[in-house]
């Protein structure tokens, strides 16, 4: 039995769920008269799927309306049509009244049987959408809508967050609490905004907040109670539940909070890498920047950052990972002058990246939002996501298996640019990725299906790739996907992609979206940059069609390199030659490790080191000049990301973020 409110009816008629037999789930609305015993009318019969343990555990009425959501004891999620249409309410009214004339008037409970006895007369539904399994084996503990979005949450340690397509159940992304937090029961919205997610952890009953990912409340009851109930006001709070048949209360005043937060944190440990999403206009405030962060922590987290009153405010936190996330990277429109980008906002595709050879992958839809704290909202879609042990941990008795290699880490993430055209018989974007294990993957995404799958590899460097650049070389003589990749030997390995990822397509498309991965092959040139690990690579295309390769290494030096790209007839990369036209080295630029290089212009770099400096630099003939150099605050620097903004009279600033112990804007 379980009670669901149901949106437009009055406090006096409440929906009762009650699950019997054969999976039958029937919804019967009581009416409370007073003085009068209740009124039962029997308003639909549903049908839930085959399972061991066949009932319902929770049910929510959509506030669109004809539409009910619930979960099941088997952990899955299901949509139910329920019509509340003048004629089947008098049907059901009727059937009810019918049988009234038979009860007597002290006995209200036998109200129910009567009605039943023609419950035939009313159609058994079956769920017109089902996401079977969602939560596991263990069960959907709760159900809840707001502002258009369902949330469910389990025993399985996450809860998750769905919409509706027309009639169909679309999972957006899900969210992981906390560690340790397995059994989640139930989430509350505060009027402030706050998302309070309430469970058991080990053996106390805790109240944890989102926004401030800390435990607000933690009452030692045991743990795992399935009858209790909790309430909670600015004065008090109050917990309740049943313990080996007794009736427990635990009651507490509120206590005056003497802990201040001067600067909130927006994450608890390292940042590893930033980029930069794009600019959102807020009417009657400022532009605001959004960025996306990757952490030590495990998490990413989208923030807002404004000019005006310089403070990060985070919009979402993505809590996917199960280890550090390293890398970084945005495909699709992110500026005003995309086809991505206009009055509804920025929307791009984010890959995330780094320990447990971990990547997952969203689509990011960021508007701006007047009424908020933030100005701006962020809504995230969980797109795919990829593990190199997936298989592993499908395995049967792998605890007898030695895993291979399991602390592979990617390093770097780099989108394919140009991959999504018509050339191709399936819109896959691809994307290259730089691992610790020595090799160089690409792989392809279909968003339509949600499958990220590995397409070609190659372990040409024998050592750590530490970076990796995807660039595009379009000229009259033909398209050449071209990819440098660096390692922790100072080697810098150009390829050309082209036919890797026209083979992988065309296998992708045949197999539907399952493949063997390809070789990569033999790199067309490799060039010694530095003497030891390269810890910052960019790529930038001058107006003559020509690239500069910029790096920077351990040993706080700066290699740029001018490369020419000539197509001949041959197919494949037979036919595409790259020439190495101008070689420009500056040893000990920085002090330290240079973690952070981007090529401006033709003829200005950018570089930022562990030293905390960042450095202009003049390319001429006689070689690297500095222009300026800039002290910055973040320590122990991990990436930059740049861009430009153009200004009233057609003038050029670039603005550049940096992160690691941090995270700065300077202009």
């Amino acid at each position: 039995l379980g009670w669901a409110p149901r949106p437009g009816q009055p406090p006096s008629t409440v929906a009762l769920l009650a699950s019997g037999p054969d999976g039958e789930m029937l919804w019967l609305d009581v009416t409370h008269c007073p003085r009068q015993a209740p009124r039962v009318q029997l308003r639909g019969r549903y049908l839930l799927p085959p399972c061991k343990q066949r009932w319902h555990t929770c049910a929510a009425f959509l506030p669109q309306g004809g539409l009910l959501v619930c979960g099941d004891r088997r952990g899955s999620l299901l949509l139910f049509p329920c019509s509340s249409s003048p004629g089947q309410a008098v049907e059901s009214t009727s059937i009810t009244n019918g049988g009234t004339d038979l009860v007597d008037k002290d006995s209200g409970s036998e109200l129910e049987p009567s009605c039943l006895l023609h419950k035939e007369a009313l159609p058994l539904e079956a769920p017109v959408s089902m996401l079977f399994g969602l939560h596991g084996k263990t069960g959907v503990t709760s159900v809840a809508c707001h502002k258009g979005y369902i949330y469910s949450t389990g025993r399985d340690g996450v809860y998750r967050q769905l919409c509706l397509q027309g009639q169909q159940l679309e999972v957006l992304r899900k969210h992981r609490p906390c560690k340790g937090l397995q059994w989640i029961e139930e989430l509350r919205f505060t009027p402030d905004g706050d998302l309070l997610v309430l469970g058991f952890h080990a053996d106390n009953f805790v109240v944890w907040s989102s926004r401030t990912g800390e435990n607000l409340h933690c009452v030692p009851c045991g743990g795992g109670h399935r009858s209790w109930s909790y309430w909670s006001s600015p004065s008090a709070e109050a917990f309740a539940f049943i313990k080996c048949g007794d009736v427990m209360l635990y009651n507490r005043e509120a206590e005056p909070c003497e802990q201040q937060v001067l600067l909130a944190s927006l994450h608890g440990r390292e940042i590893a890498c930033v980029r930069r999403l794009g600019a959102v206009e807020v009417l009657g405030r400022a532009t605001l920047n959004v960025f996306v962060t990757g952490s030590e922590d495990t998490t990413a987290c989208v923030l807002a950052l404004s000019e005006h009153s310089r403070a990060a405010v985070p919009l979402a936190r993505l809590s996917d990972h199960i280890s550090s996330v390293r890398a970084l990277a945005l495909a699709g429109p992110t500026g005003p002058g995309d086809e991505g980008f206009g009055d509804k906002g920025l929307s791009a595709l984010l890959f995330s990246a780094g320990g447990r050879a971990q990547i997952e992958c969203y689509r990011l839809l960021c508007t701006g939002d007047p009424a908020s704290e933030s100005a701006v909202a962020c809504q995230v879609i969980h797109v795919a996501s990829h593990r190199l042990d997936e298989h592993w941990e499908r395995k049967k008795n792998r605890h007898k298996l030695v895993k291979m290699d399991p602390e592979t880490r990617y390093m770097s993430l780099s989108v394919v640019p140009g991959t999504s055209t018509e050339q191709l018989p399936t819109p896959w974007k691809f994307l290259a990725a730089a691992c610790s294990d020595a090799s160089v993957r690409v792989f392809g995404l279909l968003e339509a299906a949600r499958k990220l799958v590995l397409v070609a590899e190659s372990f040409h460097h024998q050592r750590c790739v530490l970076k990796v650049e995807a660039f595009l070389h379009v000229r009259a003589g033909g398209e050449r996907h071209l990819l440098c990749s660096a390692a922790t030997d100072g080697s810098i390995a150009f390829w050309d992609i082209t036919s890797p990822i026209a083979d992988a397509a065309d296998a992708l498309h045949r197999a539907e979206g399952e493949m063997q991965p390809l070789a990569l092959g033999a790199p067309l040139l490799t060039i010694m940059a530095h003497s030891c690990g390269v810890n910052s690579l960019h790529v930038h295309e001058t107006p003559e069609g020509r690239y500069l390769v910029a790096s920077g290494s351990d040993d706080g030096s700066i290699h740029v390199c001018l490369l020419e790209v000539a197509l001949g007839r041959g197919e494949g990369s037979a036919g595409t030659c790259l020439r190495v036209l101008e070689r420009v080295a500056r040893p000990c630029a920085h002090a330290a490790h240079v973690t952070g290089i981007r090529v401006l212009r033709p003829d200005l770099l950018l570089s930022a080191s562990v030293d905390q400096r960042l450095t202009l630099w003049r390319r001429g003939p006689g070689g690297l000049d500095a222009l300026s150099t800039t002290f910055f605050h973040v320590p122990d620097l991990a990436e930059v990301d740049c861009w430009e903004v153009g200004e009233a009279g057609g003038e050029l600033h670039y603005y550049c973020v940096l992160c690691g112990q941090g995270l700065e804007m300077l202009r």
